[in-house]
């Protein structure tokens, strides 16, 4: 039997400006990376999404990104060693005075958008994120880009970990994402969505955006919730698993 959590980036509204469909994409999702505040995100969204999780069942995790609203987090900072842990650990502690405050737990770490892909291969900024994560609770897990030095260095320390794997983003060569800014990087057609979701699951095989066959584990698929098509996506990705005898359950 194959088995995957379902994931997608969640909480990314910011005061009168909303972002993804989060009321009808959690009813389809099992876990949610709530953002917290850095990226996207404030004290009201995510209670409203903690909230909603709650409700639903649905386990949350931190999505804590660089402190970029202006740029959606998706653009590099030079920051200091210090600096990535201490805005990690802030961001973590701040979702989880909301989880706490509705009666649950905190489940995992999910670093967003350019503070992730940097961990694919930048060690400093991957043990910054792990010691941030260790100090303040040693059972959260840690979701990394499928490949990531982040993983390598969480199971290291001995933190729990996630590999994780993306229905709507393209796939460089070394199994880096395809930048945003590169034609091709989104996945937009959702027939081919779902066969690269379920290849990806049943054979561990994923096609690079040059053609390249890659080996690739998913134990949580994200869908990005900012996505035209994300509420598509999780609902035929629902559909289409039962089809492949595929579970989709929490880690």
């Amino acid at each position: 039997m194959y088995s995957v959590d379902l994931n997608s980036d969640m909480g990314e509204s910011f005061g009168a400006y909303k972002l993804g469909e989060d009321e009808e994409i959690i009813r389809y999702v099992t876990t949610a990376n709530v953002a917290c505040g850095w990226h996207a995100g404030d004290p009201m969204v995510m209670d409203r999404v903690v909230r909603m999780a709650k409700e639903r069942g649905t386990a949350v995790g931190a999505h804590p990104g660089y402190p970029d609203l202006m740029g959606f987090g998706r653009r590099k900072m030079a920051l200091s060693f210090q600096e990535v842990k201490n805005y990690v650990k802030y961001q973590i502690g701040a979702l989880s005075a909301f989880t706490r405050s509705c009666g649950i737990e905190l489940k995992h770490v999910a670093p967003h958008g350019a503070m992730g892909n940097q961990c694919q291969y930048d060690e400093e900024i991957s043990t910054a994120i792990v010691e941030a994560v260790a100090e303040f609770d040693k059972d959260l897990i840690i979701y990394y880009c499928a490949g990531a030095v982040l993983g390598k260095i969480a199971e290291s320390k001995g933190l729990r970990t996630a590999s994780e794997i993306f229905a709507d983003r393209a796939y460089m060569d070394d199994l880096a994402l395809v930048p945003r800014k590169m034609e091709g990087s989104m996945i937009t057609d959702e027939d081919l969505a779902i066969r690269r979701c379920v290849r990806m699951i049943k054979e561990g095989k994923v096609t690079s955006a040059s053609g390249k066959e890659l080996d690739i584990r998913g134990d949580t698929l994200c869908v990005h919730g900012d996505g035209p098509k994300a509420l598509t996506f999780v609902r035929r990705i629902r559909e289409a698993f039962a089809d492949e005898g595929i579970e989709i359950k929490q880690l």
